[in-house]
């Protein structure tokens, strides 16, 4: 019992106050040039890639650069678009895996925090202005939006029947979601609803306002990811490298405006603030952005547990502290729900539709995957059609494993063997890979805060090729290439040929994308 109380006390000691990160020498004048050649080659990539996002990206259906003489030729040479679009996606992706070649933990020299900063910034700049790439969900956020501005309930009527299929925003909805309810959480459809009174019926000036607010997103998540990491004894440097300029963020935050972003970037910002000020107004206060991130994305909800382990073990890590802070912790949640429903007027709609993502089936989700092929292999065997069965077979299995894996999580990390942040991260990759649909941007639910809790290299190498091959399976247009899949491979084998040169004419002047050997060095208690 003894051991246990001293492993508590070292990992509430641990949270609670902020040591230094290690001083690491500054790169050398070869790998200040190596830098530099990265930078400029993540840059001409995004470029490449915003200039392809013209043509080849989820623009609206009434694309307003179409007429215009210069900007508007993309639009105009679909094939080129999609080539420059696949040739700015391979770029990216290999300055990020060059870069981490500089930001690595372990090395004697590394980049800064500030010259990753800024690298980060020049690579999203040109994505952050250019029209979006990989998803039309921005659209259906307009449109659900434009719903709950009118007065009608989001959880009961889709964008067709409220708002009629000639709406700019419902046009720009993929058909299968035009006559669905909101997904989304209350108070991410009542800020909705002020973006929806600002921008009109304008669906340009909306994706521009929404972006703002994803990319406010980033920004928080950006502010707590190096001061979380040196808390959890992890150099800032290669946490920001692996949860922030991932090109996953680049592709489905920065450019595809998921909510994702608002949902992550208040949960790492409350477990901050929650652990820096170590008072009761800051544990009620952690508790209520953590349910209004939840309210936005309800897999937020999640890490009102697990924060609340940190002030467990601030309080000594008895099993009455336990007792206690969940007790807070549940009432905090049940006021602040109660307040968001009552002041949205929807009711509890939005528990019902939470299913409503999961009508579409991917096999990037390991569970729908094998139910779908249990259906496939059932329908070959002669036994019937029995996919609808299998899927909620796997269903029920998936939520029952992340049920498990939570619960085991919490109570390593109430005993101290586990550091919160880093049970936290494992249950929502539990979360990710058992639910019934899996997008790439779920995926940093996961590796962002295992980013800045683990100096494990299996993990960082393993994080690192899954995003790397991650982030260049969704097409550009995010969704099929219907009536002209055969201008696809044309385009992939020039984006192929042009990286080839590419890589030739740089070759000698980047680092080699390999880790670097060695334990890595911890921050400095």
């Amino acid at each position: 019992m003894a051991a246990g109380e001293a492993a508590d006390r070292t990992t509430s000691d641990r949270a609670a106050d902020t040591p230094q990160a290690p001083d690491a020498a500054p790169l050398e004048r070869t790998e200040r040039r190596q830098l530099d050649v990265v930078r400029r080659f993540g840059t001409a990539g995004s470029l490449v890639l915003a200039f392809g996002a013209i043509g080849a990206g989820a623009a609206p259906v009434d694309n307003p650069l179409s007429g215009v003489r210069l900007i508007g030729l993309p639009a105009r040479i679909p094939t080129v678009a999609m080539a420059c679009a696949w040739l700015g996606m391979l770029m990216v992706v290999t300055a990020w895996l060059w870069l981490g070649r500089l930001s690595w933990p372990g090395r004697e020299r590394m980049v800064t925090v500030t010259q990753l900063a800024r690298t980060l910034t020049m690579w999203s700049l040109p994505l952050a202005v250019a029209p979006p790439l990989f998803s039309t969900d921005m659209y259906s956020y307009l449109a659900q939006s434009e719903v709950a501005a009118r007065g009608l309930n989001p959880y009961l009527l889709g964008p067709a029947a409220a708002l009629g299929v000639d709406h700019p925003f419902t046009a720009n909805v993929p058909n299968i979601w035009r006559d669905t309810p909101s997904p989304y959480g209350p108070l991410f459809l009542m800020f909705g609803q002020l973006i929806s009174r600002v921008v009109g019926d304008n669906v340009v000036f909306g994706v521009l306002l929404w972006r703002v607010v994803m990319l406010a997103g980033l920004a928080a998540a950006i502010w707590a990811i190096p001061r979380l990491a040196r808390r959890c004894g992890v150099h800032p440097v290669p946490a920001l490298w692996l949860g922030a300029a991932n090109p996953i963020v680049l592709f489905h935050i920065v450019s595809g405006m998921h909510n994702d972003a608002l949902m992550v970037g208040i949960m790492l910002a409350a477990i901050e603030l929650g652990l820096r000020w170590r008072n009761p107004g800051g544990v009620l206060l952690t508790g209520v952005l953590l349910t209004a991130a939840g309210a936005i994305k309800p897999p937020a909800f999640i890490a009102l547990g697990f924060f609340g382990l940190y002030v467990v073990h601030r309080r000594g890590g008895r099993f009455s502290d336990l007792v206690k802070v969940g007790a807070v912790l549940t009432a905090v949640f049940l006021a602040t729900m109660t307040i968001i429903t009552v002041a949205s007027g929807w009711g509890l709609g939005w528990i019902e539709t939470f299913d409503v993502p999961n009508r579409v089936k991917t096999f990037m989700a390991p569970l729908t995957a094998f139910g779908m092929t249990g259906g496939g292999l059932s329908m070959l065997l002669g036994l019937g059609n029995h996919t609808d069965s299998m899927l909620v077979i796997t269903k029920i299995i998936g939520y029952a494993i992340t049920g498990v894996v939570c619960l085991r999580m919490l109570w390593l990390s109430f005993r101290g063997r586990v550091e919160p942040l880093a049970a936290l991260g494992i249950t929502f990759l539990t979360l990710a890979l058992c639910v019934p649909v899996l997008w790439p941007w779920y995926l940093l639910w996961a590796v962002v805060p295992l980013a800045l809790s683990t100096n494990d290299n299996r993990f960082r190498i393993t994080a690192t090729v899954i995003c790397a091959v991650v982030s260049l399976l969704i097409p550009p247009t995010g969704a099929g290439f219907l009536n002209r899949a055969y201008q696809v491979p044309w385009a992939v084998l020039a984006a192929l040929v042009a990286f080839a040169l590419l890589l030739w004419l740089v070759r000698g002047r980047v680092p080699w994308p390999t880790p670097t050997r060695g334990r890595p060095r911890p921050a400095a208690s």
